[in-house]
C-alpha cells in the first residue's frame, strides 16, 4: 500500500532502550532491516547506566545505512523518567531535522515489513498498529491488544474506558480509539509540535493520548498491522519504576 503522499514523507523509526531490553535486540534490529519504506532513518538512545549496551547496539547496526545510536547523556534513577527524557530527546531531533513524522517502535515489538506505508495512508495524526499483551484483569491472566475505546461514564459522570476485544481487532479496519500505547505508533510532526512526552501518576502513552484528546486530535488503529510483542524476557518487577 503506497501512495504519492507517503513516499513524500520523511519518517523517523526508534524509540529509547535500555539493556533491560538485551533479551530481543537482535530480533528488533532484524525487523527494521524488514521494513520496507524507503524515506526512513532509524534512531535508538540508550539510556542504560552503563555503556555495555550501547557498544552491544552499534556492533550490530554498524553496517546499517540511516541508522545512529545515541547515548542519553542524563541517567535517572526511575525508568520512567529516563523513558521520557529519551523519548523527547528523539522528538527534538524529529522537529529539529524536519522529519513529517515518528513512528515509535518499541525495542520489545516486531511490525509487519510495510507498516509504514499502511499507517501513512491514512494521513492520521495519531495512528496506532495492534500490539498484545499478557495482562491482568480481575486477577486473572488474559491476552488483549493495548487499545482502548470509550466505556461511557460513571455515576460521577468521570470517563470510562475499556480494553478492545480480541475479536474486535480480527478484521483489517480502521478504528477509533480512546488511548493507546507507544508500541507501534505513528506521530505526525503536527502532534509533536504541540506535545512533548510526560508523564504523571501512570506512563507517557498515557498522558499522550490524554493531551491529545485535550488539543481536540482523534486516535485511531489500523487494525492490519498487527505485531509481535517479544515480551516473556522482560521483568518489570526488577526496575524501579
Amino acid at each position: 500500500m503506497c501512495n504519492l503522499y507517503s513516499v513524500s514523507m520523511k519518517v523517523l523509526i526508534g524509540c529509547p532502550t535500555s539493556d533491560y531490553k538485551s533479551y530481543c535486540l537482535n530480533e528488533y534490529i532484524e525487523g527494521l532491516k524488514n521494513i520496507t519504506f524507503k524515506n526512513a532513518d532509524f534512531i535508538i538512545i540508550d539510556n542504560s547506566k552503563k555503556e555495555d549496551y550501547i557498544i552491544k547496539i552499534k556492533a550490530l547496526t554498524k553496517d546499517l545505512k540511516n541508522f545512529r545510536v545515541l547515548k542519553d547523556p542524563n541517567w535517572f534513577e526511575g525508568a520512567k523518567d529516563r523513558i521520557i527524557h529519551s523519548r523527547n530527546l528523539i522528538r527534538e531531533i524529529a522537529l529539529k531535522e524536519n522529519y513529517d513524522y515518528f513512528l515509535s517502535l518499541e525495542q520489545d515489538v516486531i511490525p509487519p515489513k510495510d507498516v509504514v506505508e499502511k499507517l501513512l495512508s491514512y494521513k492520521k495524526d495519531i495512528i496506532s498498529g495492534v500490539v498484545f499483551c499478557d495482562l491482568i484483569i480481575n486477577g486473572e491472566l488474559t491476552y488483549k491488544p493495548m487499545l482502548w475505546i470509550k466505556a461511557g461514564k460513571d455515576q460521577n459522570g468521570k470517563e470510562l474506558m475499556r480494553y478492545l476485544e480480541p475479536y474486535e481487532v480480527e478484521e483489517e479496519s480502521l478504528l477509533e480509539l480512546r488511548s493507546t500505547s507507544l508500541s507501534c505508533l505513528l506521530l505526525s510532526r503536527n502532534i509533536l509540535e504541540k506535545i512533548k512526552f510526560r508523564y504523571t501518576t501512570g506512563f507517557d502513552d498515557v498522558e499522550l493520548c490524554n493531551d491529545a484528546k485535550d488539543l481536540g486530535f482523534k486516535i485511531y488503529v489500523d487494525c492490519s498491522v498487527k505485531c509481535k510483542h517479544l515480551i516473556k524476557g522482560m521483568d518489570w518487577d526488577k526496575i524501579k519504576k
